[in-house]
């Protein structure tokens, strides 16, 4: 016996290191294919400034428009690690968190397997991480594979201590984006339904909630200690939750690319297929979330065993399906397919070798297709010609528009912002103040959602009193959209820059690129 549960732990300290290894190699094989490809000014460039003030002692949400503060801390950490604060920092920052998220989610297929398959391992591991294109955005790919982990955990033996320990890594997940804590809340409210069905374990329902309560302000402490000892933070945190609920929204929607909408007579062939098959995962997602939902609270009250990892990705289907729907493009959609992937692994685990095989092949093919062509990597290689620039130091492979966009700035710069002196440039464009390391002159440094006057006339003192060397406004609706014009969302914002700086020619070709002088 004793030799037997030697043996045991043995196998899986190597299935352990298979799986650190293929989630290691597959994040790293990614970061040295694309890492230093592509570079945006826009959303990137959002990440990278935020990583970029915490560093030099700034408080995100208070002192600049932010996501939660938890990503902003763990990153500025680590890139003072590297002793860097450029973009090649953060990114090797996202590769790690990207590698702890592979080996969360393979750990969750071959928990109970007595040996697993170090090549499947691979075409699992290569599958998910074709589904974390953006790097900037590898904590809304992580954190949803930890909920479901924890969730699986909790769902396989409830108790006291998995239940404190869940609601600890709930609190933490909204640490690092609020969103990710609501959704993390009604996962686990699904969970404990789950469990409180033909249920005769300990604890009662009613203590386990006050425990997995305990654990969620545990995780939720920093954020907590934050509100009551940071001086300003409080006000502009709940501010931020108000502004919410004003906007009645986190993003503006796009339509849901049902498949049978798509024209199958216009454009290239390989872009047709891929949109009708990302419409089949958007619909695939909705399936498993209302169908999931009721097989394995079916089986629950047939007294029927149900893997605690489906369990806990059926859990999470609903709220992530929210997300993947709020804005239905690609970019949502890969945040919120993880529990569709997970379990799609998971259901092939047992069937015969070769239509697990089979299937887990198709799914990488379908993943590939779609997602293939939002990789810089590919980009570079396929798609566009890439050409090497400097970006703070580090060298860069982008697209000529990025290029020019880079050159331009810098000639800005030169021009009328030497110094350190600060500019202006909205909206989409955060990015700019990261790449020359300087200040915002504006607290809302990706200005997109139309906002009151008082917010307006504020933005306005706080430039007057940076005195910006020029401006640059980028003339073009989000989504197209003409009622998105900076000049539609910020009309005093607008008539200011109009009425204290005056036009500048001969820095771009790009027509919707305003760019005026301090006057």
């Amino acid at each position: 016996m004793i030799f037997l549960k030697n043996k045991w732990l043995v196998n899986d300290a190597n299935q352990t290191i298979q799986i650190v290894l293929v989630a290691a190699s597959t994040a790293l094989f990614f970061f040295l294919l694309e890492g230093h490809k592509g570079f945006s000014l826009w959303d990137e460039g959002f990440m990278w400034y935020g990583a970029q003030r915490v560093m030099v002692g700034e408080v995100p949400i208070r002192d600049f428009m932010a996501y939660d503060p938890g990503r902003y801390y763990l990153s500025a950490f680590t890139m003072l690690l590297y002793g860097d604060n450029g973009i090649m920092a953060l990114r090797a920052t996202e590769a790690v968190i990207q590698a702890i998220g592979l080996y969360i989610g393979l750990r969750l297929l071959v928990r109970g397997s007595a040996k697993s398959n170090i090549i499947y391992l691979f075409l699992t591991s290569f599958t998910m991480a074709l589904w974390m294109s953006e790097r900037h955005r590898i904590f809304e790919s992580t954190i949803p594979i930890a909920l479901i982990g924890i969730l699986a955990h909790l769902v396989e033996q409830p108790s006291s201590r998995r239940y404190f320990f869940a609601g600890s890594i709930v609190g933490l997940a909204a640490l690092f984006g609020r969103n990710h804590g609501v959704y993390g809340v009604l996962g686990s409210f699904a969970v404990f339904g789950y469990i409180a069905i033909r249920c005769e374990q300990k604890p009662p329902i009613a203590k386990a909630l006050v425990i997995w309560g305990s654990g969620v302000v545990v995780g939720y402490l920093p954020l907590l200690l934050m509100l009551m000892f940071v001086p300003g933070f409080a006000i502009a945190f709940w501010e931020s939750i108000r502004f919410l609920f004003e906007i009645k929204t986190t993003n503006y929607p796009l339509p849901i690319p049902w498949p049978w909408q798509m024209t199958l007579y216009q454009g290239r062939p390989e872009n047709i297929l891929s949109n009708v098959v990302s419409g089949i995962f958007f619909i695939a997602i909705a399936a498993f979330c209302f169908l999931g939902i009721v097989w394995v609270i079916w089986q629950r009250w047939q007294n029927k065993t149900v893997n605690p990892v489906l369990v806990a990705c059926v859990a999470m289907s609903l709220p992530y399906a929210h997300y993947a729907y709020s804005r239905a493009d690609v970019y949502h959609l890969e945040d919120g397919i993880f529990s569709l992937v997970i379990a799609c692994f998971l259901l092939l685990e047992n069937r015969s070798v070769w239509f697990k095989w089979s299937l887990a092949c198709l799914l990488c093919g379908a993943s590939l297709l779609v997602m293939l062509p939002y990789h810089p990597g590919w980009k570079c290689f396929a798609l566009v010609q890439c050409i090497k620039v400097n970006v703070a130091g580090d060298t860069l492979f982008v697209d000529q528009d990025t290029a020019n966009d880079l050159e331009t700035l810098q000639k800005l710069t030169g021009d009328f912002a030497p110094g350190g002196r600060s500019f202006i440039a909205v909206p989409f464009w955060p990015g700019a103040y990261a790449l020359l390391e300087r200040k915002s002159p504006m607290w809302e440094i990706y200005p997109i959602f139309s906002r009151a006057q008082a917010f307006e006339q504020a933005e306005i003192e706080r430039i007057k009193l940076a005195n910006p060397g020029f401006a640059i406004i980028f003339d073009l609706g989000l989504d197209n959209r003409e009622d998105l014009r900076f000049r539609n969302t910020h009309p005093l914002l607008q008539q200011y820059i109009l009425d204290n700086f005056e036009p500048v020619d001969g820095y771009s070709k790009n027509p919707v690129y305003h760019i005026y002088k301090s006057r």
